[in-house]
Formats: structure tokens, sequence, C-alpha cells
């Protein structure tokens, strides 16, 4: 356990060197914190300080993570089918909605570029933990272990949205600003083995970590690295290594379990959570609801709701309806009522959830349904639809063939995940099926619409950063 005493210092220590951070690739005078990372890294609890600075930078600044106005749940989700704006005339998602992101000067451009610095900002700390790790003599062979595992996971999660959002994308390993300044793109290709690199090394590390801290479900162990590197396996069609490695968190029966009590799953420290963040209390007031919470039930549940034709999907019977969907009726739309608290103050009752076990088992489903294993596949889809109190398929359709029945499990992803992590959207992409299911709802599709724009501030300090096609 930290030393309380350690971690504000520690973590100040971060928020300087993120300063220097926070204009990416610019050229500025190389930064002079030698002395910083020799305190952060003289012993043991400042050294876990450090990551814990980085696990508070998630909720508290990173706006890909922070699950607020420009993180991957709020943008991803727009450009995907699930939500839309409440105005024909918002600047700010409306763009996402249609597919139409400007690189510059607009909004949606000005959300975009926050979300990709944000996610270079935490790989700077990430680089900035792994440097002073590998550079310090004073601290044990524990925590040596444990901080580069989690390090390294951190560096892994954050690339991987950013080369599922945007393409090929700078692979920055370092905090050298003379490279990161003129760094160009890497293939995708690249940038996916290094996230395999990082997940493989990380689960070796934190072999021995499998409980969590304090019962905090808020700290990175082997399974969470498990987890995301099931949902790699999937996205890169290795279906046998995604069935193995969903199946060794499944698993784990006395750590997770899905929750019968739909009202139960986003509470802080559930049982169906792999991995959450913690809200930061921040300001006077200490308010500690969620991000999510506070933008679907607070002043911005009007920008930002849920698609009239995805509530349509729900049927009347699905428990996921009355406890996940909620309905304002003077104003006339539907909005995610996964978080229960945008209010609380000095009562922390919901943490942000970044990996649950539902979607392990999806992964396991269409992993089994495409090795043949029809069967396996209709009993881990069947776990979610017993849940939510649809029929069975091992009752009503035994003999479904595999393209229905992998049908049925994007489905079922679309219903289950929807408003967390921009699933739907990666997931009609990695599928091919964006213009099929895109372009008839929005005219103005074009198929070079599936990444994201490079922000232009970004090319401007960087000339050798290409423009994804299309912009």
């Amino acid at each position: 356990m930290l030393n309380k005493r350690y971690i504000k210092p520690i973590i100040l220590c971060f928020g300087y060197l993120l300063t220097i951070s926070c204009e990416d690739f610019v050229d500025l005078e190389p930064p002079n914190y030698k002395m910083v990372t020799e305190t952060v890294f003289e012993n043991d609890e400042t050294a876990m300080a450090a990551i814990t600075g980085i696990y508070n930078e998630l909720f508290s600044s990173a706006s890909f993570s922070n699950g607020y106005i420009s993180s991957v749940t709020i943008l991803a989700g727009m450009s995907s089918d699930i939500f839309e704006t409440t105005s024909a005339m918002d600047t700010r998602y409306g763009p996402f909605q249609q597919n139409q992101i400007s690189p510059r000067g607009t909004p949606d451009a000005s959300a975009n570029y926050e979300l990709w610095s944000s996610a270079y900002n935490i790989i700077y700390m990430a680089n900035s933990v792994l440097e002073g790790l590998s550079n310090s003599d004073q601290l044990s062979e524990e925590t040596l272990t444990i901080a580069e595992g989690q390090a390294r996971f951190i560096r892994a999660f954050t690339y991987f949205y950013l080369v599922n959002l945007y393409g090929d994308v700078p692979l920055v390993l370092t905090t050298d600003y003379s490279k990161n300044a003129v760094a160009p793109k890497d293939s995708a290709a690249k940038v996916h083995e290094q996230i395999s690199t990082d997940l493989d090394l990380a689960i070796s590390l934190l072999e021995e970590v499998g409980e969590y801290e304090s019962l905090e479900r808020t700290n990175i162990n082997r399974f969470v690295v498990m987890a995301l590197r099931a949902r790699i396996y999937l996205y890169q069609q290795n279906w046998e290594k995604a069935e193995e490695w969903s199946s060794k968190v499944i698993d784990q029966a006395s750590i997770y379990e899905i929750l019968q009590d739909l009202d139960q799953v986003f509470l802080k420290n559930s049982r169906e959570a792999i991995w959450q963040i913690s809200p930061v209390p921040v300001g006077r007031r200490q308010t500690t609801y969620t991000r999510e919470g506070y933008f679907f039930r607070g002043i911005n549940s009007s920008r930002v709701v849920l698609s009239n034709d995805f509530v349509a999907t729900i049927s009347p019977e699905d428990k996921r309806l009355a406890h996940w969907v909620g309905y304002n009726s003077s104003r006339e739309f539907y909005f995610p009522q996964k978080y229960k608290d945008g209010s609380s103050s000095g009562n922390i009752t919901e943490y942000s959830m970044v990996l649950r076990l539902a979607e392990q088992y999806l992964i396991r489903a269409e992993a089994r349904a495409m090795q043949g294993n029809l069967p396996g596949a209709i009993s881990d889809l069947d776990k979610l639809r017993n849940r939510a109190n649809l029929e069975l398929i091992a009752n009503t359709l035994p003999g479904i063939s595999q393209e229905d029945l992998l049908e049925e499990i994007m489905e079922e992803r679309k219903r289950e995940l929807f408003s967390e992590w921009g699933h739907r959207w990666l997931d009609l992409k990695r599928l091919q099926k964006t213009a099929e299911v895109l372009k008839p709802i929005k005219p103005l599709w074009q198929d070079t619409d599936i990444f994201y724009p490079i922000p232009e501030e970004e090319r401007a300090k960087n000339p050798n950063i290409e423009q994804n096609e299309g912009y």
C-alpha cells in the first residue's frame, strides 16, 4: 500500500512532465527532468506512485480515456450507428455522426485533436516510467517487474485505440524530444507488433499478480492484460488464440462472474469488472461520479443521445432496455444509463468500466464460431442472453448456421457493449461492414472515412506526418 504522502508530489512531478509533453512532437528545447526522474525512482513507493499518477491521468485529463466530451466512448460512438446528436447544427459531434471530420479549425477538429494528443501524452508518461525504471538501481525486483508490466500494458492499450482510429501512426517509444519531433508514421502492422510485444512482456512480468491491490479493480494484473490480449487476437483473426486467452480470464471464477443484476455491473469493483478507472475527486466539491455518468445524465445529455434505430433493435423483454437505457420524456430522446450517478460529491459508487467479463464471452463465442464449434459459441452467447432475459439460442435455434450465428454474435455485441469505448465502430471496421451498415443512414459516407484525420496542429509541428487519405 502506498504511503499517501508520496502520491501528490509524484503526481505533480508527472504533471510537470505532462506539461512538457502536451506539445507532443513540437520542437521544444530538451526538458531538464533528470532531477524529477531521480526523485520518482529513488524508492519503491515513489516508483509505484508514478504508476498511480498515470491511472489518475486517464480519468482527470486524458480526453481519449476519461469518458467525456472528446473520449473514444463519445466520438467513436458517434461515428457508428449507436449515437446521434439532437441538433442538426451541432458542429462538434455532427461531423463525427456524418463521418465528415475536419482536420483543422472547427469544433470537431478540436475534439479530434484532444483525443489524439491526450493519447500520446499517456504514451509519453508510460515511456517516462519505462525509462526511469531501466535507469534506476534503487528499486526492488518486485517493484521493477510490476511497474514495467503495468506501464507496458498502458502503452499497448493506448496504441490499440490510436492505430484502430487513425491507421498508421507514429510509434513513439522514447521521451527523446528530438526524435519525437520528426517521427513519421509507422505502419499499422508495426504498431500492432509493438502492442503484442508489450502485452506479451506484461503478461510474463505480471505472472504472479493475479489478485487486485486492496481489492480495487483499478490496478492492472495479469488477467487485465490477458483480456486485452484476447481482444487483439480476435482483431487479428487468430481464432484459436482468442479462444485460449479469453478462456484464461473466464476460468477465473473466484474473481469474475457475470452478474445477474444489471444495476450492479458498473458499480465500483464489480465482480464483472476486469479493469476500471476510478474517478479522481476534483475541485472544491470533490465530485466523485464518472464522466460517463455526468455526460449522459447531466447537462450534456441533450447533445449526444442514443439513436432511435439502435434502441429499436433492443426487444421489449430485454432487461437491458429497462436497466441500461433511459428516456427523457420532455425532450423525447433515449440515453445510456449504465452509470446511474452523474452528480454525487464525496461518495464514489461507480468506476468507469474499461474491460469486463461480458466482452470475453463475446470474444470466445466469435472465436469458437469461426472455428466451427457452434455449440460452444452458442453456450457463450446464451450466457449473456440468459442474463438479459432473452430466449436461449440453444432452445430456439439449435441448428443455426455458422453465418447466422456470427450475425447473432455481432448483434449481441452491439446490444451488450453500446456506449462503451467505441466497440461498435471498431467492430464495423474490423469486419469490413462500415459501408454496408453506415452508408444507408449516412449519405455522405466514403470508404476513406474509416480512419479519422491526423490533426493539422500535429502536422504543422511535424511535416513528416502524412495526412490520411480522403482529408
